[in-house]
């Protein structure tokens, strides 16, 4: 299974790329378990280390989601492993679904420490809009089906809450998973927020810092959540240094493609670090 967050990144290596693998929504970092263990058997990223943290009230983050009323805490995590990391080392950062988000909010906040954002089936950002825009124009599209939803609270401190419902979930988002990995993912995904408020009241990611670092869209052309066009239109606002494609790959891409997964990481590291 995915490792948790840790707050200090450590390799040895001088020089050394990490590989971190960011959950969406829902999730947490046990979602990556595939990718990650065959990134790590690989002897060409024997000097990186491979880390799929959980993001504040996610996974086993001991957090719950009233405890994390703002998407930079959400994302706290994430920030303070890139912040960890030693003069010289950089990471590829890889985001799904909602963790494109995080990955573009680490990219803006530490550009010298991520050697490319990569963005598989994610919301992407561009640098003219709040990053909440992104998100509203892929709820726009999207059926909500049997999603269970709760607005913010009357005060503000309770962020507004989504959970995928069953049959969104096997239809949806693990079309083509095998029948354990949508148990283990019944058994394991928690409620989560979108932090649309908070999004929609940022500004824009600035082209110096966010827009300087190097992207890559990976499409994964039978995801029904995002659907493919909306991978594309994210692409067209927001132009990236690659776009690589996976034709068999539902939302949840890492379960349902691993070996495709692990083989655009291992390009990316090849091309990008």
């Amino acid at each position: 299974m995915a490792e948790p967050a840790a707050t200090t990144v450590r390799s040895g290596c001088p020089g050394a790329t990490h590989i971190f693998l960011v959950h969406g929504i829902c999730h947490g970092g046990w979602c990556w378990y595939k990718v990650a263990a065959r990134l790590r058997r690989l002897q060409p990223l024997a000097a990186s280390r491979v880390v799929a943290p959980d993001l504040a009230a996610s996974g086993i983050d001991d957090r719950r989601l009233r405890e994390v009323p703002t998407f930079r805490d959400y994302t706290a995590p994430l920030l303070d492993a890139l912040r960890s990391l030693p003069d010289g080392e950089r990471a590829i950062v890889v985001g799904h679904s909602l963790g494109g988000l995080s990955v573009a909010l680490a990219a803006e906040e530490f550009p010298d420490k991520v050697a490319a954002a990569v963005f598989l089936c994610a919301y992407m950002p561009d640098c003219m809009s709040p990053p909440g825009h992104v998100v509203l124009q892929g709820a726009n599209r999207e059926s909500q089906m049997d999603n269970e939803m709760k607005p913010q609270d009357g005060d503000g401190k309770l962020p507004a809450s989504f959970m995928f419902g069953p049959q969104f979930t096997k239809q949806n988002v693990y079309q083509l998973c095998s029948k354990e990995d949508i148990t283990l993912a019944k058994s394991l995904m928690r409620i989560g927020s979108v932090f649309l408020e908070d999004l929609q009241i940022m500004k824009p990611l600035s082209m110096h810092r966010y827009g300087s670092v190097r992207k890559v869209y990976i499409v994964c052309k039978q995801d029904r959540t995002l659907q493919e066009e909306f991978q594309r239109w994210m692409v067209s606002n927001n132009p990236v240094d690659e776009v690589k494609e996976i034709d068999c790959a539902d939302h949840m891409a890492m379960l349902s493609a691993p070996d495709d997964i692990v083989q655009c990481i291992v390009d990316i590291v090849a091309k990008y670090s």
